[in-house]
């Protein structure tokens, strides 16, 4: 496959990416606190995280692991690695969520999507990249890592926060989070991995990077608006001066 072809393919990727975020802006996913019956078999939630996003650590890696890959990319695949070790591995079982259920059709298509972008961005990482060192100073290099790196920091903060708003697994309800960036944004979360990969696609610079950017945009935005009014109808105490994921804009 070469540039032409997985650029195509990228293009009309990124389009579905946009039906997708049109449906969801209306239907939301049913899982978390939108979980809701008539969605078939369930899995564990803690399993459930982790069969959605081994895919994406697992590609990546197989596509980078003995290639003669450059610098530059080694460096951007593994960014991508450490965050889905974090996201596989680490972070579903340190949820208090023992009890919940994942439907399984939500799992399997996760599992298609983190295996599309996975595939498409290891690919061009292993096969298609010419960057240089030269890259280490360029602009991109340094706005996209600032991005990244404080969009990583973010992700795993909230993470860690709206983990421990449950103090026992036995506690099954759900809290107004505070503090830091909950001030002004209700997914804070979902603020850092949304900047996270805006960063890295502008490291990257390529047509699958920005096509995962734009993914993440279709699943997390539509997500955070309903989580959002979720917070809004649940607590009459909940600070109306909140926005959803973007701080005084939306």
């Amino acid at each position: 496959m070469n540039l032409e072809q997985i650029n195509t393919i990228a293009f009309w990727w990124s389009l579905v990416a946009v039906a997708v975020f049109l449906l969801l802006l209306f239907v939301a996913a049913p899982y978390g606190r939108h979980n809701r019956k008539g969605w078939g078999m369930g899995l564990n939630n803690r399993w459930g995280w982790f069969f959605m996003e081994i895919p994406s650590f697992l590609i990546v890696l197989y596509f980078l692991w003995g290639s003669d890959s450059s610098s530059y990319a080694t460096m951007l695949g593994s960014l991508w690695l450490i965050h889905y070790l974090y996201r596989a591995f680490i972070f579903p079982f340190r949820l208090r969520t023992s009890h919940k259920k994942m439907p399984a059709v939500i799992v399997l298509s996760a599992i298609g999507f983190n295996g599309m972008n996975a595939g498409l961005n290891g690919y061009f990482l292993a096969h298609l990249e010419t960057y240089t060192s030269a890259d280490f100073s360029s602009w991109n290099f340094i706005l996209g890592g600032a991005l990244f790196l404080t969009g990583a920091i973010t992700h795993q903060w909230a993470d860690h926060r709206l983990i421990n708003l449950r103090k026992s697994k036995s506690d099954t309800s759900y809290h107004i989070p505070t503090g830091g960036l909950f001030r002004w944004v209700s997914c804070p979360n979902m603020l850092g991995e949304l900047t996270q990969w805006v960063g890295f696609a502008c490291m990257a610079l390529n047509g699958p990077a920005w096509s995962f950017a734009l993914w993440t945009a279709a699943n997390l935005l539509p997500r955070a608006f309903k989580h959002h009014k979720w917070y809004l109808e649940a607590f009459d105490n909940y600070p109306i001066e909140r926005k959803a994921i973007i701080p005084f804009v939306k």
